[in-house]
């Protein structure tokens, strides 16, 4: 197992519970190309093009900080595997997966925007679904009480029936379904990416075997592959209702302003609801200098809820937590911010790495007053919420 010289300087005595880490290299391969940001646009006047925002350079970092950073003598490492055809028909349409199929024949294709499936690109998709199942699988085997989904391309976005904003499968959806299909009962997914997981509510939007929570930069809809907003009143349908919980925050909620939407909507409604397994969705673009993303996490918010996420799943669900990895573009701090994240869900009791950017001061009145606001909606609104 990888270990780095600063990891000597913590406690030798120091004893946590082992992160089960699911990676293929092969996941490197997806290219997504070069442009005007995410664009693949190039005007002609430029002397530098962008690198796509999801690009291998991102992920390449997230790794290496955890093979060689202080946090590696807590992780054991696995090699996932592509996904079957007839594994995705769980969460996607059978016209939908057939559409990737011959998109994959055609060569390079473009979505919708921003979403380049290139040569090499359905391999990394498959890979990315198959290890995200791999993981699933790994907790409900009894194999391990937390496993990790670093994987790429991102998968929340992706709709049963479309691909949406980088991704192409839903990475985190199917391992939800493999757990379903397993014959557990009720599952929470709390996804933190700066952008809403509406892919994955999506999937889930008409049943309560299932609740989705997004803490989300209140962007809106941003077109026709992503026709939902994230607001409040999206709340699900038929049985689902209620079961759909959107917290739009407001732009630079910072630290404080997640910490106080945790405290007060996100461990309320897990306690009420009780969930056998919670699938953990990071982005570290909600980090502060994300190009994604304006929330301005530091290190030291994605460390406390990373120890929220554990705490819970300690009380609810045995222990029982799945990690699955979405965005997170700034190609440092990206890393940074999971090393700490992985530290708040293994209760580290010290944080193993100082911040290099740190933040300037936060503003989150506005946010607190937000969060006020939705916990008095949710409250008059759904009704196994009403006591929280």
């Amino acid at each position: 197992m990888d270990r780095d010289p600063l990891s000597s300087s913590q406690p030798a005595e120091l004893e946590l519970e082992l992160l089960h880490v699911f990676w293929h290299e092969g996941m490197l391969d997806h290219n997504t190309g070069s442009g005007v940001f995410d664009t693949g646009f190039d005007p002609g006047f430029l002397e530098v093009l962008d690198k796509h925002p999801e690009n291998a350079d991102r992920v390449r970092n997230m790794v290496s900080i955890l093979r060689k950073g202080p946090i590696s003598r807590f992780l054991t490492w696995h090699s996932g595997r592509p996904a079957h055809a007839s594994e995705l028909l769980s969460f996607h349409s059978p016209e939908y997966i057939e559409s990737l199929i011959q998109a994959n024949a055609r060569g390079s294709t473009e979505l919708c925007a921003g979403t380049f499936l290139n040569p090499g690109s359905w391999g990394v998709a498959l890979l990315a679904a198959g290890s995200t199942m791999s993981a699933m699988d790994h907790i409900l085997s009894g194999r391990a009480n937390m496993a990790y989904s670093l994987v790429r391309p991102p998968g929340h976005h992706a709709q049963p029936t479309c691909a949406d904003g980088y991704c192409f499968l839903n990475n985190a959806g199917l391992a939800v379904k493999h757990a379903l299909k397993a014959g557990v009962k009720r599952i929470v997914t709390i996804d933190i990416d700066v952008h809403y997981g509406n892919g994955t509510a999506e999937g889930f939007y008409d049943t309560n075997d299932v609740l989705t929570v997004s803490l989300h930069m209140n962007h809106g809809s941003w077109g026709p592959s992503h026709p939902q907003s994230g607001s409040i009143d999206e709340l699900g349908e038929g049985s689902g209702y209620g079961y759909n919980l959107n917290i739009p925050l407001p732009n630079g909620s910072g630290d404080e302003g997640y910490q106080y939407a945790f405290d007060e909507l996100v461990v309320p409604a897990v306690h009420q609801y009780k969930p056998e397994i919670i699938v953990f969705i990071i982005g570290q673009d909600s980090s502060m200098f994300d190009p994604n993303g304006r929330q301005c996490l530091t290190m030291d918010g994605y460390r406390k809820i990373g120890k929220l996420v554990r705490d819970m799943a300690d009380e609810h669900s045995n222990g029982r937590l799945l990690i699955v990895q979405e965005g997170g573009y700034h190609i440092t701090y990206s890393a940074y911010c999971l090393h700490a994240t992985i530290e708040g869900v293994l209760n580290v009791p010290e944080p193993l790495l100082e911040d290099p950017i740190a933040g300037y001061p936060e503003d989150s009145g506005i946010t607190l007053k937000v969060v006020d606001a939705i916990k008095r909606y949710w409250k008059e609104t759904i009704p196994f919420l009403k006591d929280i």
